[in-house]
């Protein structure tokens, strides 16, 4: 846990996206901790993968699913140009772009006669892209971090996320189901399984000891204790 001078030190860099966002101890989630408020203030503190340190107002940390923390906007230097914003949607396009590219040149060859099955099931192996356009928005899927981004010509922001922290970027592939017993043979059964837990779970996880989230409270204007 890492302590903070003070609220009037604090200066956050993002904030909880508007459904709050589940939190763990460590970047692991077997380690569960108080889930985050909507609009939640926080500071970024260090990224490991998907996983982002964030420090609170009141000195409480915790790890995150960095890829979805909002970050604050923040004005230009003064007598200087405004930031340009960090995630640039050109190359991204240029690589959904390819992507289609690639298919449809495959899907060209199969329609055609001049390949067959086998050999458009090769072209498109681990192909993945993703693209809705409405106007000047835009939805791209990013294949290497397993996100969906939203784009408004000039930047993009983070809008959704295939898994997890720490989970594969790429869905596993279903395993062949096993075929149905004979009615004759009676199904196993096995002990009863608990509900689930973890960041999966419907419920949030309670806080360890001495451990309290925050949560966003109002202050006295007076200042008076």
């Amino acid at each position: 846990m890492t302590t903070a001078a003070g609220p009037a030190d604090f200066h956050p860099t993002h904030v909880v996206p508007r459904e709050g966002l589940p939190a763990w101890e460590e970047p692991d989630v077997s380690r569960p901790t108080a889930a985050l408020d909507p609009f939640l203030p926080v500071r970024l503190l260090s990224r490991r993968g998907e996983w982002g340190q964030i420090l609170c107002a009141n000195g409480w940390s915790a790890w995150v699913d960095g890829r979805l923390l909002v970050p604050v906007p923040e004005p230009p230097p003064a007598g200087g140009r405004p930031r340009v914003r960090a995630e640039d949607p050109l190359p991204l396009l240029a690589h959904t772009a390819e992507a289609l590219e690639r298919y449809r040149r495959a899907a060209g060859e199969l329609a055609s006669g001049r390949s067959g099955a086998e050999a458009f099931r090769s072209a498109t192996r681990g192909l993945r892209a993703g693209i809705v356009i409405d106007g000047e928005s835009v939805w791209l899927y990013e294949e290497a971090s397993g996100r969906w981004t939203y784009g408004d010509g000039a930047g993009l922001v983070t809008y959704a996320v295939d898994e997890g922290p720490g989970a594969p970027a790429q869905p596993q592939r279903p395993e062949p189901q096993r075929p149905e017993p004979e009615p004759s043979e009676p199904e196993p059964s096995g002990p009863e399984s608990g509900p689930e837990s973890g960041p999966a779970g419907s419920g949030r996880t309670a806080p360890p000891a001495g451990h309290e989230p925050t949560r966003i409270v109002t202050q006295p204007e007076d200042g008076g204790g």
